[in-house]
């Protein structure tokens, strides 16, 4: 049997100490650093908790608290390919409910649990910002849209099965370990790969197009200050805010208000 050791490599140290380097403030790396941890060691190790510590400069109690803040950074080993399922309100109504507890029985396992071949780990998330393609799933943080339970089932067999899956919306699916590099800003050359975003997200943009609307400039009239103004008072922001549409609702408001009342 092998043995697998816990140690930071040097290499992932170096790699460690290049992602501090790129902030003006080293401390403000630390969420990629643990991305790269967990690329490096599948999970967040407390060897991994001591490197991060030691190049920032900070203690391994202020490195753990953010790990275990942060529910996308793990504490035991992760399978090769993370699927969440979004259970919050749309996606359960539409289905999300009924898609993790079919993956639940499918997979023989529970929330946060990984089968035992080791490749795919389920766990039930929160809002994935995808509400027009409800019920949404992720693989390793890409979505899969407009899931049923019968095509979440062949989605994690091709997955178990080496069968390259590509994203709804993004590129082929890479396992969690290199998504992880990826997330530690190490690109992978897939950015490209795929549509940035599908017909429903691109409705209000058609609108917008059919009827010649466009967003305001910074310099039309109405507006007050420049774009680079900033206020430094609360009292300022309110003097500077455009609330042309509150009043004139407002207004609208009123009088129907006054004719309901006569």
């Amino acid at each position: 049997m092998t043995i697998q050791s816990n140690e930071i490599s040097d290499a992932t140290y170096a790699e460690l100490e290049q992602i501090a380097a790129r902030y003006p403030e080293p401390r403000s790396g630390l969420l990629p650093m643990l991305h790269l941890v967990q690329s490096a060691m599948g999970r967040i190790t407390p060897e991994g908790i001591e490197a991060c510590a030691d190049i920032l400069g900070i203690s391994a109690a202020d490195v753990s608290g953010v790990a275990t803040f942060y529910t996308m950074y793990k504490r035991k080993p992760v399978g090769d390919y993370h699927v969440g399922v979004c259970t919050n309100t749309l996606c359960a109504v539409m289905g999300g409910d009924v898609i993790f507890e079919r993956l639940k029985e499918h997979l023989d396992v529970g929330n946060d649990e990984t089968t035992a071949d080791g490749r795919i780990t389920l766990e039930h998330v929160e809002c994935n910002a995808a509400c027009d393609y409800a019920p949404v799933m992720m693989v390793n943080w890409e979505f899969m849209d407009n899931q049923t339970p019968q095509s979440a089932v062949e989605l994690v067999d091709d997955l178990r099965a080496g069968r390259e899956v590509t994203s709804t919306r993004g590129p082929r699916i890479c396992t969690w370990r290199e998504a992880e590099r990826v997330l530690a800003g190490f690109p992978d050359g897939r950015v490209d790969e795929g549509p940035a975003a599908g017909p429903a997200s691109l409705v209000g943009l058609g609108i917008a197009r059919e009827r010649g609307w466009s967003a305001p400039s910074p310099d039309a009239e109405g507006t007050t200050g420049s774009a680079n103004e900033v206020a430094d008072t609360k009292t300022e922001a309110v003097a500077q805010a455009d609330t042309s549409r509150a009043q004139s609702e407002t207004v609208q408001s009123e009088t129907v208000e006054e004719k309901t009342d006569d």
